[in-house]
Formats: C-alpha cells, structure tokens, sequence
C-alpha cells in the first residue's frame, strides 16, 4: 500500500501514470478522494497528459486522523508538501477541483513556492464569508444530525445544475453516489468544514507567482461568482473564465470536453503541453 507517515499518521496515496515521461500533477477535490478506483472523476486531460498524484485527505478512505491534529487548510497543505518531498522531482501542477483541495493549493503556493509550478482552481473561495460559513455548517450539521442520506440528498442537488440532477438523481444518491466517502465518517467530515471554515488568504494570496486559473461558474449558488471572483483578483496575473451554465460541480459530457480544452489550453499558455492542433 503506497503510504507514507505524516506527524504520526498514515497518508495514503497514489500515483498514476509514472514512468510515462509526463509532467506531475497533484490533483485534489472537495470532501472526497481521487483515490480507490476514482481516478476517471478527474478530466481525462489531467489522466491523460500527467502523471497524477492523488491522496486520501485525513480520516478518509486509508489514511489516518488524529483528534488533537489541527484542521485546517494550511495543515493539509503540509501533509501534500511531505509526500511531495517523499516524492522527490520538484515543482508540480495543482488541480483544486470543486472546494478544499484548490483552497489546499493555494496555501501549498504560499507555504512551499518551490513545490508549485501552477495552480488551476474551481469552485474555491479566499474566504469563507458569513454566506459560506453557514452553508458549510449547515451541510456538516445535516450530516451530523439527520444522517449522511439526508447531507447527500442536500449537497448534491445544491452542487448539480438541476437538469443534470434531475436525469442522474438515482445515480447521484445512495452509499456509491456523490461524496460516498463521507459515509460513516461524520468525524472526519466536520474536520474538513472545519479546514473550510478557517480558510483566508486574502492577505497572502500576492505573493503568488505560478501562473494560476480561477474559473467562475455563473449557476453556483455555494462558491459564487463573487467567491471565486475575489480570488482571481487577489492572485497576481490569474487567468479567468465565467461559463454562466455551470454549478458547483462540472458535470455532463460538454462540460466536461469544454473542461479538457481549457486545461490543455491553459497548461499550454504556461509552456507544459505542446498547443493543440
């Protein structure tokens, strides 16, 4: 089992696509693992141009928590560092898709500039403002108190655009659906909002040098557009796009070849992947 042990704790974690002479990726999402056969919920052009490296977060799937440890982003940060330097190879690309894990790149730019080539970021936030902390607490108090079938049904039909729910409801809910991770484990879930609660760079974010992305989504009601908005302003030279159809998660077959597009666009621009032909 790939591991290594962080302050006393095991971190697990994967590596795919070594050995293929692709530029590392470090790919991380919400309240969830990339890891344990879920590495094709990753834009194919992450899979197919990078080696990628994934990891399950703290408490969830093989790795472990302690009570005592500090929850927050930059501690996070800190446990991707260490298996960066387990790693070895330098700097690598970080895809934060849909929350904590671009909150969590944010902060490994700022604390470890030298592991951090880019940063490409959806669904994200500076700064948990009194709208989000209480999204986020409530999300975590549903799960605590009414069970995680009730925090599922919530969550995702707030994070899908509704057509899109509407026509995967059945496939989105239930222990193999959306944020299956978290079932059972409420604990580690209130660990995660905790991070999430805590997160501010507003005042750090200008020390930024990678070319980062922020993209917006125009139908997100939890990361809004004013959300990611004061991200993009805040990281120096950030590159930006709005597609006013997307929520909180990008899902659906267009969006996703829209969403292998940018990237391949973007990893270009910042001299990584030839241009597409």
């Amino acid at each position: 089992m790939p591991e290594i042990v962080v302050d006393g704790r095991r971190l697990y974690f994967e590596v795919h696509g070594a050995g293929e002479d692709r530029p590392r990726m470090v790919a991380m999402g919400g309240w969830g693992t990339y890891c344990h056969g879920r590495l094709g919920d990753l834009p194919r052009a992450a899979v197919a141009d990078f080696e990628v490296v994934v990891l399950d977060y703290r408490g969830l799937g093989a790795s472990e928590d302690h009570p005592d440890a500090e929850a927050s982003t930059s501690s996070y940060a800190d446990d991707v560092a260490a298996l960066l330097d387990h790693l070895g190879g330098g700097a690598v690309h970080v895809l934060g898709m849909v929350g904590m894990g671009a909150c969590i790149g944010q902060e490994l730019a700022i604390r470890r500039p030298d592991l951090v080539a880019s940063l490409f970021m959806t669904g994200s936030w500076a700064w948990a403002d009194p709208a989000l902390t209480d999204q986020l607490t409530m999300l975590r108090r549903v799960h605590q108190e009414l069970g995680f079938a009730a925090f599922q049904m919530l969550c995702a039909s707030l994070s899908f655009a509704p057509a899109f729910y509407g026509r995967h409801r059945d496939r989105l809910l239930g222990p193999d659906g959306a944020w299956g991770d978290l079932a059972g484990h409420a604990d580690a879930h209130a660990r995660l909002v905790e991070a999430c609660l805590g997160h501010d760079t507003r005042d750090r974010l200008a020390a930024v040098r990678v070319p980062a992305f922020v993209l917006h989504a125009g139908r997100d009601p939890i990361t809004t557009i004013e959300h990611t908005g004061l991200l993009a302003g805040l990281l120096p030279g950030a590159r930006e796009e709005t597609w006013w159809d997307a929520s909180h998660v990008l899902a659906g077959k267009e969006q996703k070849m829209r969403l292998d597009a940018l990237l391949r666009s973007f990893y270009a621009e910042v001299g990584e992947l030839a241009p597409a032909t």
